[in-house]
């Protein structure tokens, strides 16, 4: 059963109780935007059923949730990759911060802030933007004179993330720029077009990473056609894989007990990554890094924390 969240919070919460009502249901594929999954945690709580989600906020598997399973790495990885890949790979420590004002943004901001001043990076300017904006003149000026050699960010939406790339070119602003996981998702490339081309991204979701991620990509072209696979489809996939694995496991669907058998589970490979599962309810521990090759993601490395 699904339900359209309408890509906001009161959707979100209200596609959730629609859900939630119906009593067959044992678990919950979740949003991939981590203030939907903030607007809905509350709920989930009551509910007390597994919900397996995308947003990548550390702090939605601290909250005391334990029916919260994230199949995403969440932005404390990604702020020290973005981090690591910038200043020791790419040799830029002069950074630009710019991301969106909501949980995801201001999280993984603050997350990339910190990475860089324990590996040697220094924050020239920090720009939050609104989500929706539709000129970005005054932020792209204010990278622009700061006097930053590489942008850092973290965009919610496609199409900010696409006119922020558009305007970024048209300004004249050339550095080097590695994003969080949105500037890798297959509408930001449609939109953004040549303006992202020779940027780099860490994505949860790399077709080259592994053989189980080319096998996804290998399903999803030949059920959607033209579409291109992405971390949308590859979180769910992943999420369905490691949710009947769980419920196999526990000969049950009990939700304790299908609870108790994903934070169980380890060395799970999907197309993501190998599922490691920690309390909180983490299953990823790294990101890979990708380039944009004329439109193409290459992909360059994987970088994985064991803490």
């Amino acid at each position: 059963m699904t339900e359209d969240d309408q890509t906001t919070n009161p959707g979100a919460v209200l596609a959730f109780s629609k859900l939630a009502a119906q009593p067959d249901i044992v678990a919950f594929i979740g949003s991939i935007r981590s203030t939907q999954n903030h607007a809905m945690a509350p709920d989930i709580l009551r509910t007390a059923k597994p919900v397996c989600f995308g947003g990548t906020d550390p702090q939605l598997t601290k909250l005391g949730n334990p029916w919260l399973f994230r199949f995403r790495p969440n932005d404390s990885y990604s702020g020290r990759v973005i981090a690591a890949y910038g200043v020791d790979t790419l040799g830029k420590k002069n950074w630009a911060i710019v991301h969106s004002t909501d949980a995801f943004g201001t999280s993984g901001g603050k997350a990339l802030a910190d990475a860089l001043g324990k590996s040697g990076g220094k924050v020239a300017i920090d720009q939050g933007y609104p989500n929706q904006s539709q000129d970005f003149t005054a932020v792209v000026l204010a990278v622009k004179q700061s006097g930053a050699d590489v942008i850092g960010s973290y965009f919610t939406f496609d199409n900010d993330l696409a006119i922020f790339a558009r305007q970024l070119r048209q300004l004249g602003v050339t550095i080097p720029w590695v994003g969080s996981p949105s500037i890798t998702v297959a509408n930001a490339l449609k939109l953004a077009g040549p303006t992202l081309y020779g940027s780099y991204g860490v994505a949860d979701y790399a077709e080259e990473s592994s053989p189980e991620a080319q096998e996804f990509a290998k399903l999803y072209r030949a059920a959607f056609k033209a579409a291109e696979p992405d971390n949308y489809g590859s979180l769910t996939y992943d999420a369905i894989g490691v949710l009947s694995a769980a419920i196999n496991k526990a000969g049950s669907i009990d939700p304790n007990k299908i609870r108790d058998a994903i934070l169980a589970t380890k060395g799970y490979k999907g197309a993501e990554g190998e599922y490691n599962f920690d309390q909180y309810g983490d299953g990823l521990h790294g990101y890979n890094v990708v380039r944009n090759e004329k439109g193409k993601l290459v992909f360059d490395k994987h970088i994985e924390f064991k803490d």
